[in-house]
């Protein structure tokens, strides 16, 4: 590709909206330009990087038996209504719902678990049929509320989605453990570097889950993990040690005085107890603006998205002022005694002590010795606690730290939970109808891209690897005015083509500064010039985008100089 013609151009200024080294690089380095928000064209340098990704990809998936196919992004509505996702509170609003000309029901899709299931349950009807894997590359949609981070959270998004199919739980999980090391395999072709933690499976649903993450300050997501152990799980799923409160015989609720402790530290430093020995209430309200009561012991705070998990996955928001005050709520003072017109779910820590201070739900009042269930019921008792720094690891009992990181990929065992749904059935062995045993693979193309950026950079650019760069060469002519330089480059230009090399060729009339400076904004592994004097010593000056020194090297070795710095 000539650098004169290519379709985009680099910007030499850094993009105000642009908030991460991703997103800014991509802008910069004409890889991508915004169309809407979370919505993004791919340009021929990004589009030629985003197919080598997918090549990985697909090279991975038929490695573990996977059979490519392709499904439709707008999806029939009656099939999300027979797994029971159209109306759930879970995607909600993030699934994009239309009319076609027929007045049909239809869906832009934002997974395929539905369509998947409704074509095994076409395809597959024998359990000599299983197992067995399809899979696809295809944009989606999903409408995001808060897109941000470039290519890191999108709406519109091109995914390799896999789902297995399987005839008992057995089988899955030999299968899960290939998954498993083909998307390894897939993370370390590309350059990135990601550990397994254990996940929440969110409006997927299903059992056992893992999330991919790769590290970095600019992650939304909250990683947990234990040194001394391995453990590792991402905040919405993890789980510590939590101890227990004091314990004893039960005695008479009494209510105190607590004049302008508003909070739990004041309240404990009021009373005397520590924090541990209160209960902290958290009120966060649905969407139809029914409050819940989430309560849990003083010392610990609420995780949402086990609480939303709690409630079936409903999204939820900070409880108003206005909610609060018609359901009888006083902030800052709140009791789960004789709470009316709410939904209360509590955390299992409240059970593991006695003689609890919570609020009295009259301001400036509290109450000593509340205990559950002896003064006040909860329409569940779960974990909904979050798990944070220093908190005693799950299984060996040592500090877990926390960090942050972008989840690149995602597998779940979804178990039997849409072919069941959905009626997708097998005959086994003894002739028995049984549903399916399915597991779902997920991995963002556009995210992943963005996740190398974010690995792979300098102050200067991009550096690609080289499995994923858009070119493997980047050839760069000093010296276009004159008649010999721009033929002697024209002449190595179609010598590298010829010898099977991807190259750039940067024939523009440009300095060597804005050449050399796009060249390493661009970051394609290999720079080679050539200039009137490189022509005169008969060599080409080579650069690896990964190094400082600048190399000469003679004609007739240059192919050999450049195989052996790709490899």
């Amino acid at each position: 590709m000539r650098f004169s013609t290519m379709f985009g151009r680099t910007w030499r200024e850094i993009p105000s909206e642009a908030e991460t080294e991703s997103h800014r690089l991509s802008l910069r380095a004409a890889l991508v330009r915004q169309i809407a928000a979370g919505i993004y064209a791919y340009l021929p340098l990004g589009w030629r990087v985003l197919r080598k990704i997918t090549q990985i990809m697909r090279e991975e998936m038929d490695a573990v038996d996977g059979q490519e196919i392709s499904m439709p992004v707008v999806q029939p509505a009656e099939l999300w209504r027979a797994s029971g996702r159209y109306d759930a509170p879970a995607p909600g609003p993030a699934l994009l719902r239309f009319k076609d000309r027929g007045d049909h029901d239809m869906v832009l899709g934002m997974t395929h678990e539905e369509v998947v299931t409704a074509l095994a349950r076409q395809e597959i009807n024998s359990y000599r049929q299983l197992p067995l894997m399809v899979y696809q590359i295809q944009t989606k949609f999903r409408d995001e509320p808060r897109a941000r981070g470039g290519l890191i959270r999108v709406r519109e998004f091109v995914m390799k989605d896999g789902y297995s199919f399987h005839a008992d739980t057995n089988s899955l999980d030999t299968y899960f453990e290939r998954i498993h090391q083909a998307y390894l395999n897939v993370f370390a072709r590309c350059g990135v570097q990601v550990f397994a933690v254990e996940a929440d499976s969110g409006i997927f649903g299903g059992s056992q889950s893992y999330e991919f993450m790769v590290l970095s300050s600019i992650g939304e997501d909250t990683l947990v993990t234990c040194a001394a152990c391995g453990y590792a799980a991402n905040a919405e799923k993890a789980t510590f040690v939590k101890g227990e409160a004091a314990k004893g015989d039960l005695l008479p609720i009494e209510k105190v005085a607590t004049p302008g402790a508003s909070t739990i530290q004041a309240v404990a430093a009021m009373v005397g107890v520590p924090t541990r020995q209160t209960l902290k209430a958290v009120f966060m309200s649905d969407l139809e603006g029914q409050v819940i009561f989430a309560l849990i012991r003083g010392d610990l705070e609420v995780n949402m998205t086990k609480l939303s998990n709690a409630l079936g996955g409903v999204e939820l928001h900070a409880s108003t002022t206005d909610e609060l005050k018609a359901a009888g709520i006083v902030p800052g003072f709140a009791s789960p005694v004789g709470v009316q017109n709410v939904r209360v779910i509590a955390d299992e820590s409240i059970t593991t002590g006695t003689n609890f201070v919570a609020g009295a739900n009259e301001p400036g009042f509290h109450l000593k010795n509340v205990n559950y269930p002896r003064d006040f019921t909860a329409e569940q008792v779960t974990d909904i606690a979050l798990a944070q720094d220093d908190d005693p690891c799950p299984n060996c009992g040592q500090p877990l730290r926390t960090s942050r990181g972008i989840e690149a990929g995602h597998i779940f065992k979804l178990g039997t939970k849409y072919s069941s749904a959905m009626e997708a059935t097998f005959l086994d062995s003894d002739g028995t109808a049984k549903p399916l045993v399915m597991g779902c693979y997920g991995m963002g193309t556009g995210r992943l891209l963005a996740c190398i950026i974010e690995q792979n950079y300098d102050e200067r650019g991009i550096i690609w690897p080289t499995s994923v760069a858009p070119f493997q060469v980047h050839l760069v002519s000093l010296g276009t005015n004159n008649p010999q330089v721009v033929e002697a480059a024209e002449v190595l230009y179609q010598e590298l083509l010829d010898g099977g090399f991807d190259v750039l060729y940067d024939d523009r009339a440009e300095s060597a500064g804005v050449k050399f400076n796009d060249a390493d904004l661009i970051g394609i592994p290999v720079r080679i010039t050539i200039s009137k004097r490189t022509i005169e010593a008969n060599s080409v000056e080579c650069k690896l985008r990964r190094g400082e020194s600048v190399e000469l090297v003679e004609r007739a070795q240059l192919a050999g100089w450049i195989r052996q710095a790709l490899a």
